[in-house]
């Protein structure tokens, strides 16, 4: 029996210590699907690095629902940095350090094994 499932599109977009990949991705039934993957590099002391992935799989079914969701948060992060409250980065005098750790309790679990 042959897989029909493919790779249809593959962007990788590299911020600092962080890659996000988005990749749409073909069933043997010929629907598609869209995984986005965060990848974090940590290096060691000894120079050796590791990295942590955190993969969401996004299906057809949910495509308006992320994109409206999606479009809504940066709507409002527009409107934030118009109001003076906020500042885009770019602009801060130093830009803040990052201890590794999360300010949130929502965690996201692998939901599948990837190479990346």
């Amino acid at each position: 029996m042959q897989d029909d499932r493919e790779d249809v599109f593959s962007k990788a977009v590299r911020a600092g210590k962080r890659t996000y990949f988005f990749d749409v991705k073909s069933t043997r039934g010929r629907d598609l699907y869209l995984t986005i993957t965060e990848s974090k590099k940590h290096t060691h002391e000894d120079g050796t690095a590791h990295y942590d992935k955190h993969k969401i799989f996004l299906y057809k079914e949910d495509f308006d629902k992320f994109m409206d969701g999606l479009h809504d948060a940066f709507d409002e992060i527009d409107r934030l940095r118009k109001s003076g409250e906020y500042m885009r980065e770019e602009s801060l005098p130093n830009p803040p350090v990052s201890d590794g750790s999360s300010s949130t309790d929502v965690s996201f679990e692998d939901l599948g094994r990837d190479d990346r």
